[in-house]
């Protein structure tokens, strides 16, 4: 498997995206214009994208922020979400990074906080999804 990283939004991350957000769990609203200055992570298998990511600094901070990190179906159950994860951090960390947040989906608590994530603030609704507010520090 291999990684790439993006200072665009790519095709073969918007067509994961597309798959994950909009067709299996109905999201409305799934790209903004964040994605004009997030990079963009997208993980392959051979030359199949698989799985895919976002993150950016908070203005004037050291804080970054992940978030629309998916899956595609087919390849779930596999860490995949674990490897894309990790490697967003690497990156970060790289970058000088020293905490990253995220807007987890609050079904999606459980496999944050197992990879070193804590809850704060109080859930808060996207579209009609229960989000959290997490962080770790680098």
């Amino acid at each position: 498997m291999k990684i790439k990283i993006y200072d665009f939004l790519p095709r073969e991350a918007m067509e994961i995206r597309e798959k994950v957000f909009v067709e299996e769990q109905g999201f409305l609203e799934e790209f903004d214009e964040i994605d004009s200055y997030a990079a963009h992570l997208v993980l392959f298998d051979q030359d199949e994208p698989i799985a895919a990511c976002r993150f950016f600094q908070e203005k004037e901070k050291q804080d970054y922020i992940v978030g629309r990190i998916a899956v595609i179906k087919e390849y779930r159950g596999q860490k995949i979400g674990v490897k894309v994860l990790r490697a967003a951090e690497e990156e970060i960390r790289r970058r000088k990074g020293r905490i990253l947040r995220l807007h987890a989906q609050l079904r999606a608590k459980e496999f944050y906080e197992k990879q070193g994530y804590l809850s704060y603030g109080e859930i808060e609704y996207e579209e009609y999804c229960p989000h959290i507010w997490m962080k770790k520090n680098l």
